[in-house]
């Protein structure tokens, strides 16, 4: 791990008076030469050179008390994280109610302070996720007393709010989030609204929500970053009377540069009346890549809430990057006022990656953070100051966010290792299993360990994927058995056996033109639903010709009375689009798993959505 050259090596100037308490783990520290002078005065150094982020320093300061329309501490920033609203936008991230609770749990481990948990009025599914979550997660509490918001996201209307209410008052501390566009464009052409009639109906609906008995409420003026100024001073100051807790300023388009938004933050805490008994909060999508950076300028110009999604999911383009934003935060403590938030980062790459294998949503290499290469080092120069010193080209030591070095582990498995080693190196990479997933693990583990000498974490974690990040099973592959003929005249024979949920076995025998064509002939035959294979992609978890294999398949199921949602932005009724991923050594096996993840999320869709509710025309996306 990086050497970290933490406060007492910091000498506040004369102009500034020195505070004991204030948090000096998150200081952004930059390399400094004996004879250069530093652009910020206020901090001066003793040693030669530092490492920049202090994220494996703990905070020094607590998460303060929650209440919904204020916060104690001045410096705190609260993270909203909608991953399972927003996020679960995009197409093919669709998520089971059992995934959704899955996530709901490790975002309550990575400290977020308030999960939006979904749209309740969209469909009966989404309405029982959003309760599960809240009757689980929202009332878990820990020793320190925290305990996530659960919210629920409507549209200014009864029907959608009431509902909502429904979802979340199971939760300690519920939220009902409401919005209703503020733009010209928006007014003139989605709602077809006057600006008195949308205040009106602002105003009306916040009341209403908290006659119900929710005494925190969020509002947001779609489409904010391209309204009206004095429209929003006045509409936020009539929903402020009205009984909101947090105002959410969102750049809905994505439209806004980073001057611009932290201007319009600026704006509305000075101009509009009642601001000081509320918080602000914001809300960037990524349409232009200035997401994570419009939300920091929001930040340091007065917001202390922050929207924002796990690997920056979202519709379009994406939203602000939860790993990013945090981080961010935590290494620009000297340019935001040393601003902190209460996310423990060293859960931030295992909540990354169950994101990704729950929405098949897969990053690139060059993600910030997370990324494949985020931590990957092949120049010559860089690798040759990464052995002298890792600081000379990484801010952040990548176990700061819970990312172990390959190499640097205590633990190397291979063929004789046990169990007991086995539960401690998952334990290790932050993963959780109950002792049958250990079990089953085991027995793969062991598999591969027989034809590879070593089994490298990549590999663990492509395992417990395939293993554990998984849908319900409807189907599961018992055995596969391929007759390939390679070549223009030949055709490849696939005989594949499955497991349904009753226990009984089906198989079936299909050609194709090549052995994965084949074979998913033969799944079609003994599942019977029609879908359309929109993607298929694989790669190798490591180097070798040993590697493990993983794919990744996207499917649109064919079948217009069960799987359709609604386009939050166009208001069209569309086909549903499912994920799934398998891993193995045999690039065929992995690609069978693939294609059986994907349906069976697909059929755990089916029946709730048959008897979901139908929503109006309407944009769901703020």
């Amino acid at each position: 791990m990086a050497t970290v050259i933490r406060n007492p090596l910091l000498i506040p100037s004369t102009s500034h008076h020195h505070n004991p308490n204030r948090n000096s783990s998150s200081v952004l520290l930059a390399l400094r030469f004996p004879q250069t002078s530093l652009r910020h005065s206020s901090l001066q150094f003793k040693s030669r050179f530092a490492v920049s982020c202090c994220a494996s320093e703990p905070s020094l300061r607590r998460r303060p008390p929650y209440v919904p329309n204020r916060i104690a501490d001045p410096s705190y920033v609260r993270i909203f994280d909608t991953t399972l609203r927003d996020g679960e936008q995009s197409p093919g991230a669709s998520m089971t109610s059992k995934e959704k609770l899955d996530v709901a749990r490790q975002l309550a481990k990575l400290g977020v302070d308030i999960i939006e948990a979904g749209f309740p009025a969209a469909s009966k599914d989404d309405f029982e996720a959003v309760k599960a979550i809240a009757s689980e997660v929202g009332n878990a509490v820990d020793d320190d007393g925290y305990v996530p918001v659960i919210c629920g996201l409507s549209r200014c209307n009864e029907n959608d709010i009431r509902r909502a209410w429904e979802a979340v008052k199971y939760a300690k501390r519920p939220r009902i989030h409401t919005f209703i566009a503020t733009s010209a464009i928006h007014m003139e052409y989605k709602l077809r609204m006057s600006k008195e009639k949308v205040i009106d109906t602002a105003r009306s609906m916040v009341k209403f929500a908290r006659s119900l008995g929710c005494e925190d409420v969020e509002f947001s003026p779609e489409d904010a970053g391209r309204s009206d100024r004095e429209f929003l001073y006045e509409i936020l100051g009539e929903v402020i009377k009205a009984g909101a807790t947090t105002l959410n300023i969102p750049d809905t388009v994505g439209i806004n540069l980073p001057s611009e938004f932290g201007r319009l933050i600026a704006d509305i805490k000075a101009n509009t009346p009642g601001i000081e008994n509320v918080v602000i909060s914001t809300h960037c999508q990524n349409d232009l890549g200035l997401s994570t950076a419009n939300t920091i300028e929001g930040a340091r110009a007065g917001a202390r809430q922050l929207e924002v999604t796990i690997n920056g999911i979202g519709e379009r383009a994406g939203n602000a990057s939860l790993e990013e934003v945090v981080m961010a935060l935590r290494c620009g403590a000297h340019v935001t006022g040393n601003l902190y938030t209460g996310i423990n980062t060293k859960h931030i790459f295992l909540t990354s990656k169950m994101v990704e294998e729950y929405t098949g949503l897969q990053l690139q290499p060059h993600k910030a953070l997370v990324g494949a290469n985020a931590f990957a080092h092949e120049s010559g120069i860089h690798q040759d100051g990464m052995l002298k010193h890792k600081g000379t080209y990484e801010i952040i030591a990548p176990e700061d966010i819970g990312l172990e070095r390959t190499n640097e582990a205590g633990i190397v498995l291979g063929k004789l290792s046990g169990r007991h080693a086995l539960r401690k190196r998952l334990e290790e990479l932050g993963y959780e299993l109950k002792d049958d997933q250990v079990q089953s693990l085991f027995w793969r583990f062991k598999a591969v360990a027989e034809q590879k000498k070593r089994v490298t974490d990549a590999d663990l974690r492509a395992l417990v994927s395939d293993e554990v990040f998984q849908a319900e099973p409807v189907w599961k592959l018992g055995d596969i058995q391929m007759q390939v003929t390679c070549g223009t005249l030949g055709l490849s024979t696939s005989t594949v056996k499955l497991l349904s949920s009753d226990g009984r076995t089906h198989v079936a025998c299909s050609v194709g033109t090549g052995p994965v064509d084949s074979a998913y002939k033969a799944i079609d035959l003994i599942v019977k639903e029609p879908v359309t294979l929109l993607e298929y992609s694989m790669n190798a978890v490591t180097e070798g010709i040993d590697a493990i294999a993983t794919t990744r398949v996207l499917i649109r199921a064919d079948s217009e009375t069960t799987t359709t949602t609604t386009r939050a932005l166009t208001g069209e009724t569309v086909l549903r689009t499912f994920s799934g991923t398998g891993a193995g050594m045999d690039v065929v096996v992995s690609s069978v798993k693939a294609y059986i993840a994907a349906l069976n999320k697909m059929l755990g869709f089916k029946e709730t959505d048959s008897s979901a509710e139908k929503i109006p025309i309407s944009s769901l996306k703020i």
